[in-house]
């Protein structure tokens, strides 16, 4: 290992105590982005994360106002023209508590308890932010210079869903500008270190039948006036084949097939961690086999769920009536090259079909977001692999992500600049009660960014 990265990495390990201190500050400020009632602190939590910036060494740190909540930018642009400039995206803002009786702990009062450090935000996602922070503090603490060109942004709206990030990167593509960008928001692990390179879309929508103005008593006009709850059913019962495959029509056009490569890498991946994923599930039979491996159905191909059905009586007992309407809401995904417009007006004139004389149909578009494909060869995986082979003497496996990410294509289409996904967050229930991160584990993050700032700056 080189001597200045060694030496970097040794004033890491001294310093844990303190930095993990930090971590703990930074995850005491309850920085909920869904309830209002939690705006001071989470403005709190940003002016906390600009002064941090600004005691390590950053320049131009700010704090960025939206028209929702504001973003934390800062760089460090002194490692030359001759060095890449990498953008760094993580987010600050969590998810509520949800029912705080759930919790074993106070939810922003990190506890270290049986090796894990729990608090609300530990993995999702200012375990992100710290890490970064942390080897940045480190190698300008031991350097005065960091080996590349950083240019830091944090986002305070990733769990709304990024509503205000489009317009905020339309309008400041300059100061974004970089050769690179690394996403770190994910997972990790490093038994199995893993490199997000795909991620799905998503549509959110709701669908809404309208019969008779008002409730109607079953025994007068049962059979005579059409049931806006069996309308639904008919609707979601349309929307599949018998295979699973999604039956409206060019669901599956514009989709970026994998290449033979991806799809063996997918394989190795699965052979990995497949069984673990597959046991979550806790059911013995898996449906729409018929359609390809289980890898390949909940990672590389399109889907539509039905998440929800509203419509009539749901309390105790029974309730003789005919609803004047019932609703149900759906959640698409989408692969790489399908557009979330085009993919909704399929849905809607597939669901508009079923209107007639006998009910009403409304549709909504609540949400989506862009797939995106990221680099899965290059300058920055093979910085990232080299980071990882140093530090916990493994390769990464590529994967792809069957869930959503907003910011990710936003960042990809607006900017076009090479992208990679990297996780640092080693735990889980990151949104449910009890998230943490297991505590051996953040050291070991650390380490590997420190490695991932020299590799990217060719100093080995």
């Amino acid at each position: 290992m080189n001597k200045v990265i060694q030496t970097v990495v040794d004033y890491a390990h001294r310093n844990h105590e303190q930095h993990v201190d930090t971590f703990k500050t930074f995850l005491r400020y309850p920085s909920i982005s869904q309830d209002k009632a939690y705006q001071k602190q989470l403005e709190a939590c940003a002016d906390w994360l600009v002064l941090k910036m600004q005691r390590i060494g950053l320049e131009n740190c700010q704090k960025i106002e939206t028209n929702g909540h504001p973003i934390v930018y800062g760089d460090w642009l002194n490692a030359g023209d001759n060095q890449p400039t990498l953008l760094i995206y993580a987010h600050y803002d969590v998810q509520p508590i949800g029912d705080q009786t759930l919790w074993n702990t106070e939810p922003f009062e990190p506890t270290v308890l049986a090796g894990k450090l729990i608090a609300r935000g530990t993995v999702d996602d200012k375990c992100g932010i710290w890490v970064n922070l942390t080897a940045i503090e480190s190698i300008l603490s031991v350097t005065d210079e960091l080996p590349i060109n950083i240019k830091l942004f944090f986002e305070g709206e990733e769990e709304l869903g990024s509503p205000n990030v489009q317009t905020f990167v339309k309008q400041h593509k300059d100061l974004l500008s970089a050769d690179s960008l690394i996403i770190c928001d994910g997972p990790f692990s490093p038994k199995q270190p893993i490199i997000g390179y795909s991620v799905r879309g998503t549509i959110m929508g709701e669908v809404i039948v309208s019969g008779p103005p008002h409730d109607l008593h079953s025994g007068r006009y049962g059979g005579a006036v059409r049931n806006p709850i069996h309308h639904i059913a008919d609707i979601i019962s349309s929307l599949h084949d018998d295979d699973g495959y999604v039956a409206i029509e060019g669901f599956y056009d514009d989709i970026l097939k994998m290449t033979e490569r991806q799809r063996a890498n997918l394989n190795r991946v699965w052979e990995t961690i497949g069984k673990s994923v597959e046991d979550g599930a806790g059911v013995k039979t898996f449906w729409g086999q018929s359609m390809g491996t289980y890898a390949e159905r909940t990672t590389s191909m399109p889907t539509l769920d039905v998440n929800g059905i509203t419509g009539g009586h749901n309390g105790e007992g029974n309730k003789a009536i005919i609803p004047s309407q019932a609703n149900f809401k759906v959640t698409i995904r989408l692969v790489p090259d399908q557009k979330p417009e085009v993919i909704w007006d399929h849905f809607v004139n597939h669901v508009m079909t079923f209107a007639g004389e006998t009910v009403s149909i409304e549709t909504k578009l609540l949400s989506y977001a862009y797939p995106f494909t990221m680099s899965d060869t290059g300058q920055e995986i093979e910085a990232i692999q080299s980071a990882f082979q140093s530090v916990v003497n493994k390769q990464a496996l590529l994967l792809r992500h069957g869930g959503s990410l907003p910011i990710g294509g936003i960042l990809q289409r607006e900017l076009g600049i090479p992208t990679t996904m990297l996780g640092y967050g080693s735990g889980d229930h990151s949104h449910a009660p009890n998230e943490f991160i297991y505590f051996d584990d953040l050291q070991t993050a650390v380490d590997i960014a420190i490695h991932l700032f020299f590799n990217l700056g060719d100093v080995q």
